[in-house]
C-alpha cells in the first residue's frame, strides 16, 4: 500500500503535487491503471487509480473511499518541551505519530533548553510518519506555547502533568489511573523537569500529577512511554 498525503484532495479526480508526482512515477514507477492510496489527514482514506502518469502532474481518479479509517476511541494531546538536540524531539514526533496522537504542542517552560522550533520542519516529520505508518489522521502541530498559557486552556478530558519532584497532591501511575476512551492531555517537561511553581500552577488548573514508572527517562523517552501507555490502556 502506497500512501500519499493530500489535505486539499478533490473528488473524483486529483492531480498530485510535482514532488509527489515525481515520487509516484519516477521512484515507485507507477503507471496508468496502477493504484495508490491518498488520505486528507482527516480520517478519509481514498483508493485511487492512476489515469495520467506524468512525472510532473500525475493525475488519479478516486475509485473507493472510506471515512473514519481506523479511528481511535480517544484523543490525545501531547505537550512536550522540545529537546536541545532537535533530532531527539523529532524522533518523538515520528514515533508518537506511528502510535497515535491527535495534537502535538511544543511546550515552553522555565527550564526549557530549546525555545524555538521550525513548525514547517516538524510538520514534514509528522507527515512522513503518517505516510509510513499508513495513518488516515494527521496530527496537528502547535508552535512554542508558554506553560502558563497552555495550563489555563479549556480541555475536554483529563489533564496530566508528569514530573519527578515532590507531589503537590499525590501522584498516580498513568496506566493505572487513565480509563479506556478518555481524552487526555499530557505534559512532559524538559531535561531539567518542571519547576515546583509550574507543577503547583498546573494542579491549580485541574491537572493530575502522574508518574511513568521508577525509571529515570529522558524527555523524548518519557513522551513516547506516555503515548504508548495511553494506547495500551485503550486497546485492553
Amino acid at each position: 500500500m502506497q500512501l500519499f498525503y493530500a489535505p486539499q484532495i478533490t473528488l473524483p479526480e486529483y492531480t498530485l503535487t510535482e514532488e509527489e508526482s515525481r515520487h509516484a512515477i519516477k521512484v515507485l514507477r507507477l503507471r496508468v491503471g496502477d493504484t495508490l492510496h491518498i488520505t486528507d489527514g482527516r480520517g478519509n482514506m481514498h483508493l485511487c487509480e492512476v489515469i495520467s502518469d506524468s512525472a510532473k502532474q500525475c493525475t488519479v481518479r478516486v475509485v473507493q473511499s472510506q471515512s473514519e479509517f481506523e479511528k481511535r476511541s480517544y484523543s490525545l494531546t501531547m505537550a512536550v518541551a522540545p529537546t536541545k538536540n532537535i533530532d531527539r524531539y523529532e524522533w518523538f514526533l515520528e514515533k508518537a505519530t506511528e502510535i497515535g496522537v491527535d495534537t502535538f504542542v511544543a511546550l515552553e517552560s522555565t527550564h526549557s533548553e530549546r525555545r524555538v522550533v521550525k513548525p514547517e520542519r516538524e510538520e514534514k516529520v509528522i507527515t512522513a510518519a503518517v505516510k509510513q505508518s499508513l495513518k488516515a489522521y494527521h496530527p496537528a502541530f502547535e508552535d512554542m506555547t508558554p506553560f502558563k498559557e497552555l495550563v489555563s486552556r479549556e480541555f475536554s478530558g483529563r489533564k496530566f502533568i508528569a514530573h519527578c519532584g515532590e507531589a503537590v497532591k499525590g501522584k498516580s501511575y498513568l496506566a493505572s489511573t487513565l480509563k479506556k476512551g478518555e481524552n487526555a492531555l499530557v505534559l512532559i517537561g524538559p531535561e531539567g523537569d518542571f519547576s515546583p511553581e509550574e507543577v503547583a500552577l498546573a494542579v491549580e488548573n485541574g491537572f493530575e500529577e502522574i508518574t511513568l514508572g521508577t525509571q529515570r527517562l529522558r524527555t523524548e523517552t518519557a513522551a513516547v512511554v506516555a503515548v504508548t501507555m495511553v494506547a495500551v490502556v485503550n486497546s485492553l
